[in-house]
């Protein structure tokens, strides 16, 4: 695969995606039945986007069979997705949910990470930047809807919404693992998770690479609310009435006075970052460690 130029980029600047993603078609729209004004549901091979019940609410579905892992592709198609609802004057809100049993997102591909070249890890980092930064920075209400296991990568995503609503589940742990498969996670993890849960709980969260069961991902305020399953849907549409009763330029100005400056510190140093990461995920001893967790995995498939 073509190496991939890494672009210096202004505050407000951020990529478009278009030219990342590779045989995929996306824009593929279809009428829905009795939704209001015109919406139209549309989908790429990775995402489903169609009108929720309440008028102005889009259900975001990550669809990348069995665990929503987030390859090169699915992070990009989330991203044309959102950009796509934004630019959309019908829809002011998203609920971010899975449409895979059990599973939200198992976090980033770690096919991706694992036998590349250093090319490809550069583009794959960049999509995943990209991801966070518009989802964090959206003028979009989001609220998540973790129906299933979140960790790693699937919690970054749900950590980029404004409000998280997960099911009651013992078996849907959610955290930031990284070092337990031997990764440091990024500064901007980092941040994301300490501005929702604090300082002293990240320490531990992150250094002891937690998974938390729901109660516990309540208690430390990884998640807003736990609801039985079956309310799940339902929940996050009541949850996200209440946003979209405050006006949007009021709510959109103050979250961006909010979280800002937190994207800054990654715009800001974009190229140094994605050089930071390709660096340690090419070092033989991360390969190693990786390969050995790759194959464990496909041995408990097997």
């Amino acid at each position: 695969m073509a190496p991939t130029a890494v672009l210096r980029l202004p505050a407000r600047a951020l990529l478009r995606p278009w030219a990342l993603l590779r045989g995929v078609a996306l824009g593929r729209t279809e009428a829905a039945a009795g939704i209001r004004n015109g919406a139209r549901r549309f989908g790429s091979q990775h995402v489903l986007v169609e009108p929720a019940a309440a008028a102005g609410v889009a259900v975001m579905k990550l669809r990348n069979p069995p665990v929503n892992s987030l390859s090169l592709e699915l992070l990009t198609e989330l991203v044309i997705s959102l950009e796509k609802l934004e630019n959309d004057k019908v829809f002011r809100g998203v609920i971010l949910t899975s449409d895979c049993p059990s599973v939200f997102s198992s976090g980033l591909d770690l096919r991706e990470l694992c036998g590349r070249n250093p090319a490809r890890y550069a583009e794959f980092w960049k999509a995943v930047q990209e991801m966070w930064l518009r989802f964090y920075l959206s003028n979009l209400v989001l609220v998540a809807a973790i129906n299933g296991a979140c960790p790693a990568g699937g919690c970054l995503l749900s950590l980029t919404c404004d409000y998280r609503v997960l099911a009651d589940n013992p078996k849907y742990l959610m955290g930031l693992n990284e070092t337990l498969l031997g990764i440091v996670a990024p500064f901007w993890f980092k941040d994301s998770i300490m501005n929702t849960i604090g300082h002293r709980a990240t320490e531990q969260a992150l250094q002891l690479g937690s998974l938390l069961p729901p109660a516990e991902a309540l208690q430390v305020g990884m998640v807003d609310q736990v609801v039985p399953e079956d309310q799940l849907l339902s929940t996050a549409l009541s949850v996200i009435a209440k946003w979209l009763a405050v006006p949007d330029h009021a709510r959109q100005l103050t979250k961006s006075m909010i979280r800002q400056a937190t994207a800054d510190r990654l715009l800001k140093q974009r190229d140094a970052d994605i050089q930071n990461f390709v660096s340690f995920i090419s070092k033989d001893a991360i390969q190693k460690s990786l390969q050995t967790y790759l194959e464990k995995l496909k041995q408990k498939k097997g």
